[in-house]
């Protein structure tokens, strides 16, 4: 077993699961679960943290697992672990149902790994039948570390959200644009919008009139309220 090779050379494993308790309703790794059976491979040798535990329990457990000198080598955990913790000692991830989490999720997970100088390996593991944007989530992670690259491939699977709404995701319904191919007039316009709240949000004078009619023609107009606020 792999787990049990990396161990054995005093590697320190992560292991995350999607979900705390089991569920009936999604075919999903349980963290408890999980740890349950872990622990019965490697006993005294499994962690488990996650969300709802007491800080300094969990505290506890992140800085056994850290301790080159303890017996914790692997460490089971919910996504808790996916910002501030730094083991530099741990060099082996596993991610299960790795299709059900959002591509900037995987990259901040994977980035709990490779702090040290030992060589670090990211397991994937997901389900058949992946949808295409799972497929190409799971595509972008084998195929770069580079923050830049796998921001800009999230935006274009997971959608901008709205300019003017709530939506956090998902593709505006642009009159004109295309996200996939006009970005960077979208970056450009976007700016040119931000100057346009900072300097003129009552849109005043010629430019502003311009603006107004343009909001009116493309149906936005309802909006300049929300751009004064």
């Amino acid at each position: 077993m792999a787990i049990k090779r990396a161990i054995a050379t005093g590697a320190k494993v992560y292991w995350i699961c999607p979900l705390l308790e089991e569920s009936e309703s999604l075919d999903v790794a349980a963290a408890k679960q999980r740890f349950k059976e872990l622990s019965a491979v490697f006993p005294e040798q499994v962690g488990l943290v996650y969300g709802k535990m007491e800080p300094a329990e969990k505290d506890k457990v992140i800085a056994k697992f850290a301790d080159e000198r303890s017996s914790l080598s692997i460490l089971v955990a919910t996504t808790v672990v996916e910002v501030g913790v730094d083991v530099p000692i741990a060099s082996v991830m596993v991610i299960e149902h790795a299709e059900r989490f959002g591509l900037a999720q995987l990259h901040q997970l994977r980035g709990r790994i490779g702090r040290g100088n030992k060589e670090s390996s990211c397991v994937l593991m997901y389900g058949d039948n992946l949808t295409t944007v799972a497929k190409a989530r799971i595509d972008i992670m084998r195929k770069t570390d580079d923050g830049f690259e796998i921001a800009e491939e999230d935006l274009r699977l997971r959608g901008v959200g709205e300019v003017l709404g709530t939506k956090q995701s998902g593709f505006p319904e642009f009159k004109l644009a295309n996200v996939a191919t006009d970005l960077d007039l979208i970056r450009t316009a976007a700016k040119d919008a931000q100057m346009i709240v900072e300097t003129n949000p009552h849109l005043n004078g010629d430019r502003g009139e311009a603006l107004r009619i343009l909001l009116y023609l493309f149906e936005q107009d309802k909006n300049v309220k929300l751009i004064r606020s």
